[in-house]
């Protein structure tokens, strides 16, 4: 394979090859063959005669012919100002240092740790050890004195990992925030159960946020609603949430979510002396799961009333529609008078 190059003699010519008023038909030829079509071209140029821009103009053509990078060009530049030709240097040294171990080596190294599982470096010495010395194996005649570092530096050779790779499984970090278990009410209120749902985007505008709060027993619900679901919007409309109860709070059991798992919460849940519990693994947040749905679109009308408020609060304080199942009895009046849907906006600043 050869460049059709042949045409271009002169820098005039390879200047309007660079501008592309003069067409060519090369192509691009093996990296051997390449570099003595760099060095021909060097020495038929007479790049070392020449001025500072002219030898700009000709580096620009042994890039873009060649494909090489304008690094590599240079590279090579310098070696034919050194030493008048161009050649492939890369490869092992002349004088490259002995290997003590062999891939064999990693082989036996490997069936060895499959065999024992794996133990401690001084451990897998010892082995080789006495498998050299007293059972004779001539296999580890090279493994018998090897050190710490290199029994390390074995197995993480390539030869190693092609025979025996070990994969540990991901370990979950603990959160130690909130008690991970089912809330217990026993038929008392203020067992709240928490979730957020997202309201939807209006014409390119974020929506709101809603924090869902039930209360276990009485099925009342309040419904909090945020611009965003971060720390700054949602601990200042934690308050007006839990004052909204006309009851004592004693549980707070949310999801994993990060917007409730912080210690920002935990700290406002501890000072005010309320468990704060968390969902378990592959099980839903109970009722305020199933109702979310029902959330998005029963807020549809009222959002655009709080759409531009900073923190809104949107309190329903007659029972959730669950409780006309009977399923809770909670004998206090304020809860059967249905007062519909209140809007109080509450300030962060």
């Amino acid at each position: 394979m050869k460049l059709h190059t042949q045409r271009l003699q002169t820098l005039d010519e390879i200047r309007a090859f660079l501008e592309g008023a003069s067409p060519l038909d090369f192509t691009v030829p093996s990296r051997p063959e390449a570099y003595g079509w760099i060095e021909s071209s060097l020495c038929q140029l007479g790049y070392l005669r020449l001025g500072k821009a002219d030898k700009g103009i000709v580096r620009d053509y042994l890039i873009k012919v060649s494909g090489f990078s304008r690094a590599q060009i240079t590279r090579l530049i310098a070696q034919y100002r050194r030493t008048g030709r161009v050649r492939d240097h890369r490869g092992r040294p002349a004088n490259a240092f002995q290997r003590r171990y062999l891939p064999a080596d990693a082989v036996l190294l490997a069936e060895l740790d499959a065999l024992h599982g794996t133990l401690s470096g001084p451990a897998t010495r010892k082995l080789c050890e006495r498998a050299f010395h007293v059972f004779s194996d001539q296999r580890f005649v090279r493994l018998a004195r090897i050190s710490n570092g290199g029994l390390y530096n074995l197995r993480h050779s390539t030869a190693y990992r092609r025979q025996r790779t070990h994969h540990d499984k991901t370990r979950p970090t603990p959160v130690a925030i909130g008690e991970r278990r089912k809330p217990f009410p026993d038929g008392r209120p203020g067992f709240l159960r928490v979730d957020s749902v997202h309201q939807g985007d209006l014409d390119g505008i974020k929506g709101l946020y809603h924090l869902n709060a039930v209360d276990e027993a009485t099925q009342m619900q309040c419904v909090v609603s945020v611009e965003r679901i971060s720390e700054h919007f949602l601990i200042p409309a934690l308050n007006p949430l839990l004052d909204s109860f006309p009851f004592v709070i004693r549980g707070f059991h949310s999801d994993n979510g990060s917007e409730y798992i912080n210690h920002r919460v935990a700290q406002l849940l501890e000072k005010l002396r309320i468990d704060f519990t968390k969902s378990r693994a592959r099980q839903t947040n109970g009722r305020v799961e199933m109702w979310r749905g029902g959330l998005r679109l029963g807020l549809s009308v009222a959002a655009p009333f709080v759409w531009r408020c900073l923190i809104s609060l949107a309190i329903t304080p007659f029972p959730h529609p669950a409780r006309q199942t009977g399923r809770a009895a909670f004998p206090h009046p304020a809860f059967f008078r249905p007062s519909g849907l209140r809007i109080q906006q509450v300030s962060t600043l």
